[in-house]
């Protein structure tokens, strides 16, 4: 469904449509393909007259490990395949902050990099209790241009954006709670996440996605007011010696 890559299934669900992150023997880790299909994808929901919300999900053990080390190491070397992601990056953030259509995250395993941005972007999250969030940009030598700090200063105090975009720490189910980065704990996110959305769809079309549209208004004009000073700084990351070092220790590390 929308002509999506294999590494993003959108599936029908009467007037809910199921997307799911699915690279699951890469713990849904990120690559070229699935960034190019996060970009396309908000969009064509958006204009899937049909759809009354959506529930994101990962497919496997996890929602999604951040960026695949080979891909990191590609936007290293590779100047064109940079520039497009970054600009894929933008279309991502601004288009989750513009859809329409309510968004519930299904968080059921590790939500780290892109992957705790997607959370974050989302209009509800429901995550199990063995499930995690962390933004490790920092750790890897990158500037966060998609990450926490766009978001997070909105979602919780500015002392403890910091603290967590700084060190990458892990934020677990109940703490993510008690800060404001998740709704509910629950022992099927899936589940509960896709009974939410019913009950969302449910309920009139113009109040809701008026009211999604009024709340993501602050969102958006926080984001439009950081996004191309993070857009700029993280080019200059990927072109570091730190992060050239890191990637390669991380791809190193792997084989």
């Amino acid at each position: 469904m929308y002509d999506m890559p294999d590494e993003i299934d959108v599936r029908a669900d009467g007037e809910l449509r199921i997307i799911t992150l699915n690279r699951p023997d890469a713990l849904n880790a990120v690559n070229d393909d699935l960034h190019t299909g996060l970009a396309k994808l908000w969009p064509r929901l958006d204009e899937d007259h049909d759809a009354r919300a959506a529930v994101l999900t990962g497919a496997g053990r996890a929602f999604s490990a951040g960026g695949d080390f080979g891909y990191l190491d590609e936007l290293r070397r590779d100047e064109r395949l940079r520039a497009k992601t970054i600009v894929h990056g933008r279309e991502i953030v601004l288009g989750m902050a513009r859809c329409r259509t309510p968004v519930i995250a299904a968080v059921n395993g590790p939500a780290v990099g892109l992957g705790c941005s997607l959370v974050a972007l989302s209009d509800l999250v429901f995550i199990a209790e063995q499930a995690y969030l962390a933004d490790p940009h920092v750790q890897v030598g990158l500037v966060a241009a998609d990450g926490g700090p766009l978001t997070w200063p909105l979602q919780m105090s500015l002392l403890l954006a910091k603290e967590y975009a700084l060190t990458g720490a892990k934020i677990g189910a109940e703490r993510a709670v008690q800060l404001g980065l998740a709704n509910h704990v629950v022992d099927d996110p899936l589940a509960e996440a896709t009974a939410c959305a019913r009950r969302i769809a449910e309920l009139p079309r113009q109040a809701v996605e008026s009211t999604k549209r009024l709340l993501n208004i602050h969102l958006e004009r926080a984001v439009l007011a950081t996004l191309d000073f993070a857009n700029m700084a993280e080019d200059q990351s990927f072109q570091t010696e730190d992060f050239a070092a890191i990637v390669a220790r991380l791809t190193a590390g792997k084989n």
